[in-house]
């Protein structure tokens, strides 16, 4: 299931990794192990594993849940993973993206997307809401989900993820355990649902569109970022704005500089 047995498939089926695709295959078994651990799998859960490539984490999964649902958005590379799951009676290959293709019923996801798709897939996920999600990430992306306000790397979703969920990084992987080998490594994260969240959100939507603006303007006074925010989103005049932004909570500080819960708290303030 390592690099040998990578390279023979590409070879077999004549396949070239799409780099657009984001197509680096994992070469280093150790880790399918270790993903199951850390997702805490049994036989009673079903996962899903977006971008299941040939299907080495697939039928790791198989042996350790009762079903999985394994997605591949490439054709030639669906195509040899339909073959190399045909033995297990509880997985399902759907081609397509996942981001778009009707799922059946899940209750964890355990997997290894391509870089392209992370930002893009925690978003998905977070409002899909699992029990437990455990994914290699590009660990520049990973390190952005647990950056501290006020850093380079705090952003719309390091908030987002912070009200959803427990976000831990658990484990480096370097790039030398794919193929093609990646310029950067990666790093193995866990998002576990939240019983309770730790800060209330009236409207999850409305703190979710907020937020998204206010990191636009990372860089701004609150109160100068909510003003043009306030006049598309509820209608209001220059003045009507003006004052209702200088009303608001933290208006003074910079929206990089406020923690998730104080954003929680503005957002409850804004909302009607």
């Amino acid at each position: 299931m390592g690099l040998t047995e990578t390279k023979r498939l590409l070879r077999t089926f004549r396949i070239t990794p799409n780099r657009l695709l984001g197509q680096n295959f994992m070469v280093e078994p150790a880790f399918y192990a270790k993903l199951c651990g850390y997702a805490c799998l049994n036989k009673a859960d079903v996962v899903l594993d977006a971008g299941a490539g040939f299907g080495f984490l697939t039928r790791y999964l198989a042996d350790k849940c009762r079903g999985v649902i394994a997605v591949e958005k490439d054709p030639r590379v669906a195509l040899v993973l339909r073959q190399q799951v045909e033995g297990c009676a509880n997985v399902t290959v759907l081609e397509g993206n996942v981001l778009k293709t009707e799922l059946p019923p899940f209750d964890k996801i355990v997997a290894i997307p391509p870089y392209y798709l992370s930002s893009k897939l925690v978003a998905w996920l977070l409002k899909r809401r699992p029990r437990c999600a455990v994914l290699i990430l590009q660990r520049e992306f990973a390190e952005k989900l647990v950056a501290p306000a006020g850093s380079d790397d705090y952003g719309w979703l390091t908030v987002v993820a912070a009200h959803e969920a427990q976000v831990e990084l658990l484990d480096v992987v370097p790039k030398s355990d794919f193929y093609p080998m990646p310029e950067v490594d990666s790093a193995v994260v866990r998002l576990t649902r939240w019983a309770t969240p730790p800060f209330n959100v009236d409207d999850e939507a409305f703190f979710q569109t907020l937020v998204r603006w206010l990191f636009t303007q990372r860089n701004k006074k609150v109160c100068n970022a909510l003003e043009p925010f306030l006049r598309n989103t509820r209608k209001l005049g220059k003045v009507e704005a003006r004052k209702l932004a200088s009303a608001a909570p933290f208006g003074g500080r910079r929206a990089r500089d406020l923690s998730p819960r104080e954003l929680g708290e503005l957002a409850n303030a804004l909302t009607v």
